[in-house]
C-alpha cells in the first residue's frame, strides 16, 4: 500500500492490563529493551510490574501513563524493525498523543516517560480523590450533551463534555454532584446509556487547569523538536510543526476536550484509509471504524496481530 494511506495511532488510559505485550516481549527483544529503558528512567522494573503486578497498581494514573507510553513506543520500534511501512500521520488519544510525539522524534523517550509520570501525578492531585467523576454517554448527539451539561452545571458545579470519541459516544466529567445530575438529565433526554466510569479524577475538564500549569513548568525543561512525521493533536484535530506550539497544545490538552472524531476526520481527509493501533487493546480501532466505516483498523499487541498488520500493508 501507499505510505500516504497509513496512520499509526496510540491508545490512552483504560487500555492497560496485567500481562499486556507478554508474547511480544518473549518473541522480540526490542520490546523488553524498550521497557528496560523506561525502567532506567523511572527507577523501577516496569516490565515486572506490567507482567506480575496488581491491576490496581497499573490503574494508578501516575503508573498507567508511563506504562502505556512505553508499550506504545515498544510496538512502534518493533514495527520499524520488522520492516513495517512508515506512516504519513500519527495520532494518539489523550496520553497517546505523547506516545505519538515520541515516535515522531519530537520528544526523547526517557524525557517523555518521566514527563507523563509527572503528568499523571499532576492530574491526580488537581482534584482530591472522591470529588471528581467521569461517565460515558451513548445515543445522543454532541450538541445535546453539551447543552445538558451546561444545565446540570448550573448550581451543582463543573460538568463538561470531555471526550468526543465517535458519533453517539461522548464522555463527560466534572464534580461528582454535577456529573450525577447530568446523568439523570441525559437519561431523561433519551440517552441509551449514561454510566459512571471507574476513574479517579475528572480528566480533560477545566478542573485540570492546575495540572496544566504544573505541566507547563515541567515542559519548560524539555526539548521538543519538529516532528519527523506530522502528529494530529487532540485539542483542535490538526497537525502542528512548531515546537513551542506543540508544548502549548500539550498543556491545553490536559484541561480541554479530546476531539478524537476531528482527529480521525483529518486523517481521512488527508487520504488515510488504514490505521494501526500500537499497544494493548483495540479501543481506537473500534472508535475509528464508527467514525468512518471505510477505514481499515488493525492493532498490534501480539505476534499474531503483528504478522497480520505486516501482511496487510504489503
Amino acid at each position: 500500500m501507499d505510505t500516504q494511506q497509513l496512520a499509526l495511532v496510540f491508545p490512552g488510559q483504560g487500555s492497560q492490563k496485567v500481562g499486556m505485550l507478554a508474547e511480544l516481549g518473549e518473541s522480540f527483544s526490542i520490546v523488553k529493551n524498550t521497557f528496560a529503558e523506561a525502567s532506567d528512567a523511572l527507577g523501577y522494573d516496569m516490565w515486572d510490574l506490567v507482567q506480575n503486578g496488581e491491576q490496581a497498581q497499573l490503574n494508578l494514573t501516575e503508573t498507567t501513563q508511563p506504562v502505556l507510553l512505553t508499550a506504545s513506543v515498544a510496538v512502534w520500534r518493533l514495527w520499524g524493525e520488522q520492516g513495517g511501512l512508515r506512516p504519513s500521520l500519527l495520532a494518539g488519544h489523550s496520553l497517546g498523543e505523547f506516545s505519538a510525539l515520541v515516535c515522531a522524534g519530537a520528544i526523547e523517550f526517557a524525557d517523555a516517560v518521566r514527563l507523563v509520570r509527572s503528568r499523571g501525578q499532576y492530574m491526580q492531585t488537581a482534584v482530591p480523590v472522591g470529588e471528581g467523576a467521569m461517565a460515558a454517554v451513548l445515543g445522543l448527539d454532541d450538541a445535546q450533551i453539551v447543552q445538558i451539561c451546561a444545565e446540570a452545571a448550573a448550581g451543582t458545579g463543573v460538568v463538561e463534555a470531555v471526550n468526543f470519541n465517535s458519533p453517539g459516544q461522548v464522555v463527560i466529567a466534572g464534580q461528582v454532584a454535577a456529573v450525577d445530575k447530568a446523568i439523570e438529565l441525559l437519561k431523561a433526554a433519551g440517552a441509551k446509556r449514561a454510566m459512571p466510569l471507574p476513574v479517579s479524577a475528572p480528566f480533560h475538564t477545566s478542573l485540570m487547569r492546575p495540572a496544566g500549569e504544573k505541566l507547563a513548568l515541567a515542559l519548560a525543561d524539555i526539548t521538543v523538536r519538529q516532528p519527523s512525521i506530522p502528529v494530529v493533536h487532540n485539542v483542535h484535530g490538526k497537525t502542528e510543526s512548531d515546537p513551542g506550539a506543540i508544548k502549548a497544545l500539550l498543556v491545553e490538552q490536559i484541561y480541554s476536550a479530546v476531539k478524537w472524531v476531528d482527529c480521525v476526520e483529518t486523517m481521512v481527509s488527508a487520504g488515510i484509509n488504514t490505521t494501526i493501533e500500537c499497544g494493548p487493546g483495540k479501543v481506537l480501532s473500534g472508535l475509528n471504524k464508527r467514525i468512518n466505516k471505510s477505514l481499515n483498523g488493525l492493532n498490534i499487541e501480539s505476534p499474531a496481530s503483528l504478522a497480520a498488520a505486516l501482511d496487510f500493508i504489503r
